[in-house]
Order: structure tokens, then C-alpha cells, then sequence
């Protein structure tokens, strides 16, 4: 039976498929660059702080100083949870994984958003601003939570990246700390249309509000083939346990066909443009904090692969060791991911919003037709 024209071929993944317009990212794969409103990463990482990336990204330009020390002060003042929130995070099971009771705090915060409902974009920007200050506040009060001490407010003399190692880890960070913390913010806040980008653009396309397409982003962000990249990195790297050892891992899992975490990128045809500022840092911090061969066995893995696959690490794989030197549970890897990039989901929704039409693909039906129905007393 065949209904008009012929359908065109399904594409698997979508993969090459232009689903949207956007002046937000660009990645391209062919040349290694990763633009954030026009601008090389390469230009912006570690030459601006989180909180200029997030206006860039929202606004379309870089702040001026004066613009900058408002919208600082807006989301540091926003670094607070309603009371109930704050209660839900303390009932979590403690055995319960983070992006888990992320998403679900997140997506509780809009029952008490005083903007709930309301998706005019005044109202959307109030929400973008408490949500992203809120998330990093989650996050924070969870671990602290989890390790039996006492919650952190934040601090209006510090940054963004500041005030979140700070709630964090109970203490202000060092200068060096602080500057790291801040570009692994600002590598992860935009890439596209990522699986969990395209959730969020999908789910606000039906008006549900910033609140649900958040939600639908964490959902699709916990998965080990977006952003719980990094935790099996680390877990790889923890099994190894010596360079000495990483030949023979790694071509056993080739051998076996296993996929190595944290290498290849469906966009990149050569090294992520975003891995080259975590390598340096990995190899500085892991040094400073004691865990030198966590550095050295990530070398031998990326030599190893590169040398056998052809392959380059992707944002993933030395994101993984920074964290861990930065004192970062791998348990919370994805969080600090999903902080980071919310910056980029939020200007994706606003985007959406301000041009919307329902996101709707069809498919390719291979169901077959007219199939004979059996009453239910006669089916075998």
C-alpha cells in the first residue's frame, strides 16, 4: 500500500539532519572549532569568567563591566531554595544517583516559582536566572547533604564559579582553582543541538515552560552517551590503575569491541577544540593534588587510541581527571555538566520562544497494513 510519494530513507539518529535555525553555537566538526555567537572558543576560554558566557549567550554580546557586576549580582542573589526544596533533596535515598534528584528538585522549583505559568519573555528571563543559580545550589546542598555537613550559603563578594566550589566544598577556592572551575563552565555551556539541547528546544515548543525543559534536558543528559561520559572515565581510569597497564586494557576492550568512553565525537573529525585547555589543566592540577597518575594513565589512553583508531579524546575525557583533582566526586560529574550547560538550554528555549512552532518530525512506518482482527476468544 503506498500513500502519495515515496517517503525519503529514515536517517538514524537524525544524524545530518537540520532541525533548527540558531545564532547561539557552531560546531565545526571538519576543522576542530567550537563559536559561541561568533566567537572561537579559543578566544573566550580563560579570557572570560562563566557569567560573560551565559550574558553572551542570552544577550547576544559580551557585558560591560557595569553590565557584568548586575547580572553577577542577580544570580548570586538567586542562589537559594525554597524551604520544601530543601527538604525534598534531604528525603532523597542517599543511594539515589545525583542527576536523579537534580532533575527532580529542578523540576519541583516549578511548584514555587513566583514566574510559574507565566511564559512571557520578562517572566522567562526571571526564571533563567533563578533556575541556573538554583541548580548549582542543588547540587551543592546535596553533596553537602551527603557528607554530613552543614549547607553553605553563598557568598555575594564571589563569582559564580567561586560562590559554587565554595558551597561545595565549605571553603573559598584558591586563585588557580577558581580560573579552572571557570573554564570547564565555560567549555560545557553551549554545542549545538546536543540530544539534551534538542530535548529542551522540543519540550518548550509545546509552551510547557523553562522549568519542564529543563527537566526534559537533565533527563537526557544522565545518559553514558552524553553527559555520563565523564563518570565511566573516571571509573576506567580507576579500574586500570597504572599506565604500565593501559596497553593491554585498551586493546582488549578493541579487541572486544567495547566503546573506550570519552573519544570520538559524532561532529569532530579531529580533536575537540575543548579538550586541549582540559589537558593542560588536568596535567597541572592532578599534579598539585597528589594524583599524578591519573594524568599519566589519561596520556598513555589518548597515545593508545590515537595510535590504534585514529581517534581523539572528546570534552569528556579530561574533563573527568580535572574534576576529580578539583576534589569533584566522579558521582557528580554529569551535575557540574548540567550547571554548565544550562546556559546554553536556557538561550536554546528562549530562542525557541521567540520564533515557536511545535517540533513534530514524522517517521518512517515498516508496521505493515490490513491486518486481520481476532476476536480475543479465538487468538492463540
Amino acid at each position: 500500500m503506498v500513500f502519495g510519494k515515496k517517503k525519503k530513507k529514515a536517517v538514524r539518529g537524525l544524524e545530518g539532519v537540520v532541525a533548527a535555525e540558531t545564532f547561539l553555537s557552531f560546531v565545526d566538526g571538519q576543522n576542530g572549532k567550537l563559536y559561541f555567537r561568533g566567537y572561537d572558543i579559543d578566544e573566550l576560554a580563560g579570557k572570560v569568567c562563566y557569567e560573560e558566557v551565559v550574558y553572551l549567550l542570552w544577550f547576544g554580546q559580551l557585558p560591560d563591566k557595569e553590565q557584568l557586576e548586575d547580572f553577577r549580582s542577580e544570580l548570586i542573589a538567586e542562589m537559594r531554595l525554597p524551604n520544601q526544596v530543601d527538604e525534598l533533596i534531604r528525603l532523597s535515598p542517599p543511594n539515589a544517583n545525583p542527576m536523579v534528584v537534580l532533575r527532580t528538585a529542578l523540576s519541583a522549583l516549578g511548584m514555587y516559582d513566583p514566574d510559574g505559568g507565566k511564559n512571557s519573555e520578562g517572566a522567562n528571563l526571571r526564571k533563567a536566572k533563578r533556575v541556573l543559580a538554583q541548580m548549582a545550589t542543588i547540587v551543592a546542598s546535596l553533596y553537602r547533604i551527603r557528607t554530613n555537613q552543614p549547607i553553605v550559603s553563598a557568598d555575594k563578594s564571589m563569582d559564580f564559579a567561586s560562590n559554587f566550589l565554595y558551597m561545595f566544598n565549605g571553603q573559598a577556592p584558591k586563585k588557580l582553582e577558581r580560573s579552572v572551575f571557570d573554564t570547564v563552565l565555560t567549555l560545557h555551556a553551549d554545542h549545538g543541538l546536543a540530544a539534551s539541547t534538542f530535548a529542551a528546544r522540543a519540550t518548550v515548543s509545546t509552551l510547557a515552560g523553562v522549568h519542564s525543559a529543563i527537566s526534559a534536558a537533565l533527563a537526557s543528559l544522565k545518559g553514558p552517551l552524553h553527559g555520563g561520559a565523564n563518570t565511566r572515565v573516571m571509573e576506567m581510569l580507576k579500574k586500570i590503575g597504572g599506565k604500565d597497564q593501559v596497553k593491554d586494557y585498551i586493546d582488549g576492550m578493541l579487541a572486544s569491541g567495547e566503546r573506550i568512553m570519552g573519544f570520538g565525537h559524532r561532529m569532530y573529525k579531529t580533536e575537540d577544540p575543548r579538550s586541549r585547555p582540559l589537558r593542560k589543566f588536568s596535567e597541572k592540577l592532578c599534579k598539585r593534588a597528589g594524583c599524578d597518575h591519573l594524568f599519566e594513565i589519561s596520556q598513555s589512553i589518548e597515545e593508545r587510541v590515537l595510535k590504534l583508531k585514529g581517534i581523539y579524546p572528546n570534552v569528556d575525557f579530561y574533563s573527568a581527571t580535572v574534576q576529580e583533582a578539583l576534589g569533584i566526586p566522579k558521582e557528580y560529574f554529569t551535575c557540574i555538566f548540567s550547571i554548565a550547560r544550562t546556559a546554553g538550554w536556557i538561550a536554546h528555549i528562549m530562542e525557541q520562544f521567540r520564533d515557536n512552532r511545535l517540533i513534530r518530525p514524522t517517521s518512517k512506518y515498516i508496521g505493515g497494513f490490513d491486518k486481520k482482527f481476532v476476536p480475543l476468544e479465538k487468538r492463540k
